[in-house]
C-alpha cells in the first residue's frame, strides 16, 4: 500500500512540475492587426506599412517565417527573437502595378508563439494610371 502511495504521490508531483514548466511565446499586435491604405494611385508604385508585434509571452518569440497570400505582397519581418514584453516588426510592402480596383490581402506570420500563425490584413483602392 505504502509502495502504490509513494507511485501515486510522484506522478502526480512530476506532472505538476511539467505543466509548470509550459511557458510559451505569444504574439500580439500592437494597434490593429488590419491596414486599409485608402485611395492609392497606380503610378505612384509600391506602399508599405508597418505593423509592430508584441510578444507577451513567457519566452522569447522566433518568427520563422511570414508568407503573402499573393506575389504583390512583400513581407520583411524582425529577424531577432523578440524578448517577452518587448516589440518588433512586419513590414508589408503592396505593388499596385497592373492591378487596378479594390484588394485585400492576408499576411500569415509563422513563429513559436501559442497561436501557430497570427493573421494581418491590408486593403485599398488602386486608382488606375
Amino acid at each position: 500500500m505504502k509502495r502504490v502511495l509513494f507511485v501515486l504521490m510522484t506522478v502526480l508531483l512530476t506532472s505538476g512540475m511539467v505543466h509548470a514548466q509550459q511557458k510559451e511565446a505569444s504574439i500580439t499586435v500592437a494597434d490593429s492587426a488590419s491596414y486599409d491604405f485608402g485611395d492609392i494611385n497606380e503610378a505612384d508604385g509600391p506602399v508599405s506599412h508597418t505593423f509592430t508585434i508584441l510578444n507577451n509571452g513567457e519566452l522569447p518569440l522566433v518568427v520563422s517565417k511570414v508568407v503573402a497570400s499573393c506575389g504583390c505582397t512583400t513581407p520583411e519581418w524582425t529577424k531577432e527573437p523578440i524578448a517577452p514584453g518587448k516589440t518588433g516588426e512586419v513590414k508589408v510592402t503592396y505593388d499596385p502595378k497592373g492591378r487596378p480596383n479594390r484588394f485585400t490581402k492576408g499576411i500569415s506570420i509563422y513563429s513559436n508563439g501559442s497561436t501557430g500563425s497570427y493573421q494581418l490584413t491590408i486593403r485599398g483602392n488602386v486608382i488606375p494610371k
